[in-house]
């Protein structure tokens, strides 16, 4: 099974042997690999009780539970890694749930869409209304997306916050591109933050 971009770079770039904390792991693709690949001692989260069930049922150690408020339930530095793919901007206050992934975990990765992609922008400018596209499908009124992020939105949060950006990748088509114009002509972004 292929994965999803941002999932596949996370997984080139966590170490062997390390603790992951994946929240908001879905049906567990990724734990899976790391798993496999990657020898980790993997843990996750997930709001979606069939997606618990399929990743429990591919032998991975998953429970149930929601980001917004289970992650105090978790000591501090319990994980080398904790990642949050696709999830921030779903979550209620994405500081704190920052906040919570680096007192979990050493480094956390996370990804997210890019909301200032130009085709977004030019959807918006052109049809003056919020976009839907084949990366995000859904209606303004049925997305899960209840904060509309950006690059340089999220660059700026990680600099409020204290924490350091230890590594960035961004992804247009599935595919990576530079850095120059990111906020600009990236779909999806992937960050590796540290202390």
């Amino acid at each position: 099974m292929s994965l999803r971009p941002d999932l596949a770079v996370i997984a080139d770039n966590v170490p062997e042997g390390s603790s992951v904390f994946d929240i908001g792991c879905g049906d567990g693709a990724l734990m899976a690999e790391l798993v496999s690949r990657r020898g980790v001692d993997a843990r996750g989260l997930e709001l979606d009780a069939d997606n618990v069930a399929a990743a429990v049922a591919k032998g991975l150690s998953v429970v149930q539970g929601n980001a917004d408020t289970d992650l105090d339930t978790y000591p501090a530095g319990s994980f080398d890694y904790a990642i949050l793919s696709q999830t921030l901007q779903t979550t209620w206050r994405p500081d704190l749930i920052l906040k919570d992934l680096m007192r979990l975990g050493s480094h956390a990765f996370v990804s997210f869409p890019n909301f200032a992609h130009w085709r977004i922008r030019t959807s918006l400018l052109l049809g003056g209304r919020m976009p839907v596209t084949r990366l995000l499908p859904a209606r303004w009124y049925d997305t899960p997306n209840i904060h509309h992020l950006t690059i340089d939105d999220f660059r700026a949060l990680v600099d409020d916050l204290g924490f350091r950006i230890e590594k960035s990748w961004f992804l247009s088509g599935g595919h990576r591109t530079g850095g120059r114009l990111a906020n600009l002509m990236a779909e999806h972004a992937v960050f590796l933050l540290g202390r």
